[in-house]
């Protein structure tokens, strides 16, 4: 599968939920796309597509394709810890998502690009490749050419999230990634326990 493009409400709809944002468009209609979407006598899922259904809306919500996020879920198994809670740290920790975290891009589709056009510094240096994955300490920022643009400043206008593992200074354009966030503070609503058990079959 490659990257989603499409509508974002069709996604929200199908998962039930606002996975990228606030959406009107889901709020008006808040059932699943096509023609018995609106059906309330739909079937019972069994328990493989639930967990498929849980995949799915984890991809989504990090804009990851099918490889990366089983290699991420491979080296989660590999780590200490539990795997599920580890899947999601990392996803967290990617440079795109800390991007969006920050408030420096209005979604993580957006902060993706703001990275591939190398907009984005780890540490002082140019990093463009949104599936970087920062440590604890690292020290994100916007480059000096580009802290004059427009999106940037619209962004952090508008952002009000604040977030225990990022700090942010706002004259410098400059965030630290404190520490990989803690499953309690991660506010995605994914039951990650369901990722494990299909990947385990």
């Amino acid at each position: 599968m490659a990257r989603y493009t499409g509508p974002k409400t069709k996604i929200a709809r199908k998962f039930g939920e606002a996975i990228f944002g606030d959406d009107k468009s889901f709020e008006k209609r808040n059932y699943p796309p096509g023609q018995h979407g609106n059906n309330r006598r739909r079937g019972k899922k069994s328990e493989y597509a639930i967990q498929l259904m849980e995949k799915q809306k984890a991809k989504y919500t990090y804009g990851v394709l099918e490889r990366q996020f089983r290699n991420m879920f491979e080296k989660a198994t590999r780590s200490n810890g539990i795997t599920g809670e580890v899947l999601l740290q990392l996803c967290e920790s990617r440079l795109d998502n800390v991007v969006y975290r920050m408030g420096v891009a209005p979604s993580r589709r957006a902060a993706r690009q703001l990275v591939s056009h190398r907009h984005i510094t780890v540490n002082g240096e140019l990093v463009n490749i949104p599936s970087y994955h920062l440590k604890a300490g690292d020290v994100v920022g916007v480059r000096e050419k580009s802290k004059s643009l427009q999106a940037i400043q619209d962004s952090l206008a508008n952002s009000s999230s604040v977030y225990e593992w990022i700090t942010w200074n706002s004259e410098t354009k400059e965030g630290t990634f404190v520490s990989v966030p803690g499953r309690v503070q991660i506010p995605e609503n994914i039951n990650e326990q369901f990722i494990v058990e299909l990947y385990s079959k």
